[in-house]
């Protein structure tokens, strides 16, 4: 079974990129996709994704606290935050807020994004 994935970000257009880049160079399947935290949220409740690809900076609810309630609710699920706005203050919020890794969107993709939904997913699911 592949890993299913939600993206979460308020630009259409980074949510194409990674729907692109997901479906062209993995197995994976991008499950939903979501403008704002609180479809995050709820978008997590319906489709049960095993990981969440959350931008930090969203209307509604932001990425942290859209990650506290996911969290909350589906507790198994990995998140990982892919954002412009990197440091060690939000590194440490997001990982108290249940995020596994901060990715930076000047990163590739490629080389750090895919790398490390690997790297989490393989530990938690390691059959998909």
């Amino acid at each position: 079974m592949p890993l299913k994935i939600l993206t979460a970000d308020d630009s259409s257009a980074i949510r194409q990129l990674l729907r692109f880049f997901i479906e062209h160079n993995t197995d994976w399947l991008v499950c939903g996709e979501a403008e704002n935290g609180q479809i995050a949220v709820e978008k997590v409740a319906q489709l049960k994704p095993h990981a969440v690809i959350l931008d930090l900076s969203m209307p509604v609810i932001n990425g942290l606290d859209a990650a506290r309630e996911i969290t909350r609710i589906a507790p198994t699920v990995q998140i990982v935050m892919f954002t412009m706005h990197v440091n060690e203050q939000l590194r440490k919020e997001a990982k108290d807020a249940g995020v596994k890794d901060v990715i930076s969107k000047t990163d590739t993709i490629g080389g750090h994004l895919l790398a490390s939904l690997r790297t989490i997913c393989a530990r938690r699911f390691p059959a998909a």
